[in-house]
């Protein structure tokens, strides 16, 4: 669409994604990007898939990386590495305590589990912290996970990848991040790239309002 009523048409992007990932992008359009703002400000939680591949290591973390070196892994079980998780997730649990504000008592079970939801969250910037983190599909030397996220990178989270395979005594690279979800937008919401079109746009501005001004009248 080209013409002089669209020359003043501002449009922004929300959280980004890198060359590498692939899923829920957020764009504003006019009015849109203050909203953007607004849902910023809210530090919802983000949910990916990440796949990883056991048995080697690259500069970058990823399986396209220069490689860096090959290592074994066939004494590498499902149990062990979703003991390795729960350790990341507890860990990233007491780092979400420094910078949480709630009249929860933050060592109760339900604490934990309001966390795991994404329901207890910073209302301040903070470094990337992991609020839930499960294993999908466990295949050698194939493995995906479910990763719930506040304040991350693509690179992070392939880096956790990374430093999944070092625990597990042996070394890691990630195969995919894909996000599924980005605070209250999920995949259903998504306009895939044959529905990049006018009609299809206005649909989903118009089926994410509510959404949107339910989540900043709980948040703000």
């Amino acid at each position: 669409v080209r013409g002089p009523r669209f020359r003043q048409l501002k449009i922004g992007a929300g959280h980004r994604l890198d060359v590498k990932a692939s899923g829920v992008f957020v764009l504003g359009i006019g009015h849109g990007n203050k909203l953007l703002t607004d849902l910023y400000n809210c530090h919802l939680t983000k949910v990916y898939t990440v796949g990883g591949l056991f048995g080697k290591a690259t500069e970058d973390f990823s399986d396209t990386g220069k490689l860096v070196e090959k290592t074994t892994f066939d004494h590498i079980t499902r149990e062990k590495l979703e003991r390795i998780l729960a350790v990341i997730q507890g860990t990233n649990h007491k780092a979400l305590l420094m910078y949480v504000h709630s009249n929860i008592d933050m060592k109760t079970q339900e604490a934990y589990e309001l966390a795991v939801k994404g329901l207890i969250r910073p209302m301040r910037k903070s470094p990337p912290i992991i609020t839930a983190i499960q294993c999908l599909q466990f295949t050698l030397p194939e493995f995906q996970l479910e990763i719930h996220c506040l304040h991350e990178t693509q690179q992070y989270l392939r880096k956790v990848v990374h430093e999944i395979g070092l625990e597990l005594k042996s070394s890691a690279v990630c195969t995919q991040v894909r996000r599924i979800r980005d605070g209250v937008f999920t995949l259903d919401d998504a306009l895939l790239r044959t529905q990049w079109n006018l009609q299809s746009i206005q649909k989903a501005v118009l089926d994410c309002q509510l959404k949107v001004k339910t989540e900043l009248e709980r948040t703000l």
